[in-house]
């Protein structure tokens, strides 16, 4: 079985800063900030008939949002349960190569395919779902980090939260399997969790708590067990959303989409860099669209730098 029993050593550091679930409230922020114009997120989802599909959102006035592109047939319908981050990279013969981490019928795959340069599935290089391991039903989302350098370098960490509110971290060996670095818990109360920050020595997520607490979370990278310290951002407010999507806006903030699955909308806002109750935080308002698909994600480029924190 790929997932191994963990401790829960340290839980205590983030439990603290998490309270209790209360009901949904307005999701919308006073803080100002500068201009966004130029920032976009590159959007994708898995339907429920298993396609996945890519569009970009511009963070303008109003949020602009570009024509969708769907890709058939990626997973059988209904099958997905959670995804990762996918990158979207050029392939060697022409097109895009785009691969991802998918947990499907309790089982953890890695998703590969090729995209011909009109968008449309490559024959040559059908859909590969490659199975990597089993004990994968009880996890509430899942996240994989790859830290890739202009050397050539590369890091790939994958997260994963289960239905207990345990953080659990594991990461890509040379021979291709995967190294569990260890949990901690207190995390029970947490809706969603999305990366903001990367560099040699930590990976850093912000999150939101059912109680409406607006946090981020940072993960040492060298650390075993795995430590993690919080600091709050906001503290209430931002329980409405079942999911928070960010990529990067400028040389130090995010542009962060939050999903709301009750009323199917979805918001854009753009954070300066993550600190604590501080940070700024400008809502750039409703993004036009209905957001039902089952599952939400970002393409990320090869170059991924995430400096939000």
């Amino acid at each position: 079985m790929f997932r191994k029993t963990i401790s829960l050593a340290g839980a205590a550091a983030l439990a603290v800063t998490l309270g209790s679930a209360v009901g949904p409230a307005n999701a919308t922020t006073s803080a100002t900030a500068s201009s966004t114009a130029a920032c976009t997120l590159d959007l994708g989802s898995v339907t429920a008939a298993g396609a996945q599909t890519a569009r970009t959102i511009t963070a303008g006035a109003p949020v602009g949002v570009g024509a969708m592109q769907s890709v058939p047939g990626v997973y059988p319908a209904g099958a997905v349960k959670h995804l990762s981050t996918f990158r979207d990279l050029p392939a060697p013969q022409g097109g895009r190569i785009r691969s991802g981490l998918a947990v499907m019928g309790g089982a953890l795959y890695e998703t590969s395919y090729n995209l011909k340069a009109n968008g449309q599935l490559d024959p040559a290089r059908p859909v590969v779902n490659r199975r990597i391991g089993g004990g994968w039903s009880n996890f509430r989302w899942i996240e994989r980090s790859v830290e890739q350098k202009v050397s050539g370098s590369v890091r790939t960490t994958l997260y994963a939260q289960d239905t207990a509110g345990t953080f659990e971290r594991w990461n890509l060996e040379s021979n291709g399997g995967w190294r569990d670095t260890g949990g901690i818990g207190g995390l029970s109360t947490v809706k969603s969790m999305t990366l903001i920050g990367r560099d040699d020595l930590y990976e850093s997520f912000l999150t939101n708590t059912r109680a409406g607490a607006l946090m981020v979370v940072v993960v040492p990278v060298g650390t075993y067990p795995l430590e993690t310290y919080g600091r709050t951002v906001r503290t209430s407010t931002w329980q409405v959303f079942e999911q928070l999507i960010a990529t990067p806006c400028g040389p130090d903030g995010s542009l962060v989409l939050g999903i709301d699955r009750d009323t199917k909308s979805a918001y854009l806002y753009q954070f300066g860099h993550v600190g604590s109750t501080g940070t700024v935080i400008k809502s750039l308002g409703k993004v036009p669209g209905t957001f039902n698909d089952p599952h939400y994600f970002r393409y990320a480029p090869e170059i991924d730098n995430l400096t939000g924190e």
